[in-house]
């Protein structure tokens, strides 16, 4: 199943290119699975494959002891990195297992502060993600810490390959898992050219939660889910796994209050039971049973991260959420529910967002900011109903589903 996933991510996820160079960054802890990265992304071509490992241990012990100031600097050497191989047309796989509860002692502005500065260093290399000239995928693997978190009543090594049991079936790998991907690829069109072909103009959420909100569309919207493509025509899959369709807000046009549904894992802190009230489309107010200096440290982050920059959908009936188990792990639970994200918005979500400068995508309601924070809102009596632009109004979602417009 392993080398199964492997191959996945590397033929599928990233689609590596003849020739080109592999970037990998991964939890320490799953070192022999890397391993089996490097071997298939040679096999599939690659030109080189350089492997960053993290020990988040390290890295707690850093952000509790080390000075203030080293968290707004980042070395020349690690932006350049990322700077050189992205203009160098490498493709970045990033495997993510941490412990969800590993930095809640840790200060939340130092863990913004370090993001913060890391995103502004490597800004080129961002720009060129955003404007579909290297492909990029986020995997999830099974560790200790975690998979302790997701699983506390289980002696850890059970705890660990149940957790690895969950990541190979969200993530279809059992049986032939390229073909899998390619027939899940097919469900996502057909959704994706629906809600394309409405010209919505606006979406209103409400739950018992007491979510209530409206969202209005940019002109030229554009829906994507499941893969993206690159300006060259190569097709791979920036989130395995994934069961939701995107696109993004107007920045101005968010209305009224949005109740989070689930948890939130940021940086290594949990946030729970929290909410947000927009006006205009920036948030406005906003609490948290817990973890509120988090939030706080995400809004404040820049002036863009108090608005809203992806609305996706998820039917609540989706094979995650079907599982009924928390992940504590933003790639997967996102994939269990509709959400929305904090922050930066995708280019290709707009027409002929690709060719626009930042300035240019401001113009027409594309946020641009530092950061980019999902947080789940989907549940089981959530409603969505459209409003085209011809005045009609079309229901999307019913109960948590889509709606049977889409059947």
């Amino acid at each position: 199943m392993l080398q199964e996933y492997a191959k996945l991510l590397v033929r599928s996820g990233l689609n590596v290119k003849k020739g080109q160079v592999v970037v990998v960054r991964a939890p320490i802890e799953v070192y022999d699975f890397v391993r089996l990265i490097v071997k298939e992304a040679f096999d599939a071509g690659a030109k080189d494959v350089k492997v960053r490992y993290d020990d988040e241990i390290i890295s707690h012990i850093r952000y509790l002891h080390a000075d203030e100031s080293v968290f707004e600097h980042v070395w020349k050497h690690d932006a350049l990195f990322y700077n050189e191989t992205s203009e160098k047309g490498a493709c970045y796989l990033t495997l993510v297992g941490d412990d969800p509860d590993l930095m809640k002692d840790v200060d939340a502005k130092r863990l913004a502060s370090a993001s913060k500065a890391m995103r502004l260093a490597t800004k080129d290399y961002r720009y060129r993600l955003d404007h579909m000239e290297n492909q990029w995928c986020i995997a999830a693997v099974s560790t200790s810490a975690w998979a302790n978190k997701v699983y506390p009543e289980k002696e850890e090594k059970e705890a660990v390959q149940q957790l690895w049991d969950d990541i190979f079936e969200v993530a279809r790998v059992k049986g032939n898992a390229i073909q899998n991907w390619q027939e899940h690829k097919e469900h996502f069109i057909s959704i994706v050219e629906k809600l394309n072909s409405l010209d919505i103009q606006s979406f209103h959420y409400t739950n018992s939660l007491g979510t209530d909100l409206t969202v209005e569309m940019p002109k030229g919207y554009i829906f994507a889910g499941g893969g993206s493509e690159c300006k060259d025509g190569t097709y791979y899959f920036p989130n395995m796994p994934t069961e939701e369709v995107f696109s993004a807000p107007h920045k101005y046009g968010v209305n009224g209050k949005l109740v989070a549904s689930m948890p939130l894992n940021h940086n290594g802190s949990l946030v729970k039971d929290f909410w947000f009230t927009f006006e205009d489309g920036k948030v406005v107010d906003y609490d948290a049973k817990e973890g509120k200096d988090v939030l706080t440290s995400i809004l404040e982050t820049d002036e863009a991260s108090r608005y809203l920059g992806e609305i996706a959908l998820v039917p609540y009936n989706s094979p995650i959420a079907q599982k009924n188990q928390i992940f504590f792990e933003t790639l997967i639970d996102e994939n269990a529910s509709c959400h929305f994200a904090l922050g930066q918005s995708y280019n290709e979500c707009i027409e002929n967002g690709l060719e626009m400068s930042e300035e240019q995508l401001l113009e027409v309601g594309m946020n641009q900011s530092l950061t980019h924070v999902d947080f789940m809102v989907g549940t089981k009596d959530l409603s969505i109903k459209a409003t085209t632009a011809k005045g009609q109004t079309v229901s999307i979602f019913e109960n948590g589903v889509f709606s049977p417009l889409f059947d």
